[in-house]
């Protein structure tokens, strides 16, 4: 069930390959991407070990950033591009894709993730008003335990509506915090690895201008 599960979402950024063509006035808005003067860039370059170039090979992603698979491509720029998600949890669910292969989001340089992220307002207000949706939710599944399946850095922004019968900010219990010891630790213990891993980020690139505890 599992396996079937992870081969349905992997499936489900992906066009199937007998889609029709649509009218050349919206060519421009399907892939294959025209990404090639961005090979050195999709490589991975400052991706740390090779690892991460090897995988690239593989990932659905970057076949489709290299126009070897098709989607529905709405928005490119050099550094990343917006897809439609195949199988979407509303009417315009797409995902903000780096073309750069990142295998999770702490991995991905801060600067491509500010890339990315600075995308998100006018997208997300573009498949608003395309969709007649007053909301949206943008997030990321990070990590197995997070739903995570495609191991590509990704953005979803899910346009959402009232009464969509989807999620709602408070369909999951939440326990207020508690002003104790523990409490103390676990907030000592976050600003350390604030720091730890802020050297390692600094160390990487310049991308985070200010930071503080």
């Amino acid at each position: 069930m599992e396996s079937r599960r992870r081969l349905a979402i992997l499936c489900s950024h992906l066009l199937p390959s007998s889609a029709s063509p649509v009218a050349s006035s919206q060519s421009q808005f399907l892939s294959p991407c025209n990404s090639s003067s961005d090979s050195n860039f999709m490589m991975g370059s400052g991706g740390g070990a090779g690892g991460e170039k090897q995988r690239d090979q593989d990932c659905v992603f970057c076949s489709i950033v290299r126009g070897q698979s098709s989607a529905f491509k709405l928005y490119e720029d050099d550094s990343c591009l917006c897809i439609l998600d195949r199988n979407p949890l509303s009417h315009g669910h797409s995902l903000i894709i780096p073309k750069a292969h990142f295998s999770t989001l702490e991995s991905t340089p801060p600067s491509l993730v500010a890339a990315m992220c600075s995308k998100a307002p006018f997208i997300a207000n573009a498949l608003m008003k395309a969709t007649g949706s007053d909301s949206f939710n943008m997030l990321v599944n990070n990590g197995a335990a997070a739903g995570q399946v495609i191991y590509h850095t990704h953005i979803h922004i899910i346009p959402r509506k009232t009464n969509d019968c989807l999620w709602t900010t408070e369909s999951l219990p939440r326990y207020p915090i508690i002003f104790d010891q523990e409490a103390s630790r676990l907030v000592s213990s976050i600003r350390e690895q604030l720091t730890n891993v802020y050297g390692d980020y600094k160390g990487q690139e310049s991308g985070l201008s200010r930071f503080s505890l």
